[in-house]
């Protein structure tokens, strides 16, 4: 049985509950893969499934309506990590299910999707929401993505690694202010993958150097991370070729508005430890 337990909690009770009925429904799950005594599962797994669909989508709609009031910075990637779910779960629900075995394989996919998913998804990005400022402040800069003495932590490979990150942010937001279009999606999609590698990279030394200093908020810190690599692949491509001026855009703010917060909120208390 998968737990609903407090680290699971975000301390948002409309949330939580939310979340807890998830955990709830792949329990159902879990009860129909151990028991031997029905023979055919086809229903009550198309049921659960359309449950959770539709459970999951109520869900969604509040979380985001909840983050689009207070400006949450990671309302975007949100967005798309809560498509990937959709689409995964929709996915299932067309699954061919006619023997025993074809429903025991969705139902061993069921559990190892959600229960990876909700848990990762709630403790790494569920957590952070209302933690981070709004980003509006940061944009209104002539350049958002100038990398600023106020982001300096005092480590020099550090600060360097956060430079770069910005300047390679940079280089799409450069795409963006020139009117960016279908033709300028495979670039966009190229810097992009460069910062995701770069970040697993910076994200790799940064953590190292706190375990080199026996630094208290590592995991805190791995989790962050964790997530924000997670975002970065999630970013949908698709999306990027029909519409990058309107994705993009949103995608700028997320990604500014996560480097910024993180870096001024939890990277400046390492040197401080």
């Amino acid at each position: 049985m998968f737990n609903f337990t407090k680290d699971c909690m975000i301390g948002i009770e409309e949330l939580d509950n939310d979340h807890r009925r998830l955990f709830e429904l792949i329990n159902e799950a879990l009860y129909l893969v151990n028991n031997e005594y029905i023979d055919d599962k086809y229903d009550r797994i198309k049921n659960i499934l359309e449950e959770l669909d539709d459970y999951a989508a109520q869900h969604f709609a509040r979380e985001e309506a909840y983050m689009t009031k207070i400006r949450d910075p990671e309302l975007i990637m949100q967005r798309v990590q809560h498509e990937h779910f959709h689409q995964q779960v929709w996915d299932l629900i067309y699954k061919k299910m006619d023997t025993d075995e074809e429903q025991q394989i969705v139902l061993d996919k069921i559990l190892s999707f959600l229960t990876r998913w909700l848990y990762q998804h709630i403790i790494s990005s569920d957590a952070l929401i209302g933690t981070l400022e709004p980003l509006e402040e940061w944009m209104v800069r002539e350049n958002p993505c100038e990398f600023l003495d106020e982001y300096k932590i005092g480590n020099e490979l550090i600060d360097a690694e956060h430079k770069t990150l910005f300047d390679i942010t940079g280089k799409v937001y450069s795409i963006l202010k020139r009117g960016a279009t279908s033709e300028d999606a495979d670039e966009i999609i190229g810097i992009l993958k460069e910062l995701r590698d770069y970040t697993a990279e910076h994200f790799s030394d940064e953590e190292e150097y706190m375990r080199s200093i026996n630094y208290p908020g590592l995991p805190q810190q791995e989790r962050a991370h964790k997530s924000f690599i997670g975002a970065l692949d999630d970013i949908n491509e698709d999306k990027i070729h029909e519409d990058p001026a309107e994705y993009v855009k949103s995608l700028i703010e997320f990604l500014l508005g996560w480097l910024i917060n993180h870096i001024l909120k939890v990277d400046g208390l390492i040197t401080k430890s």
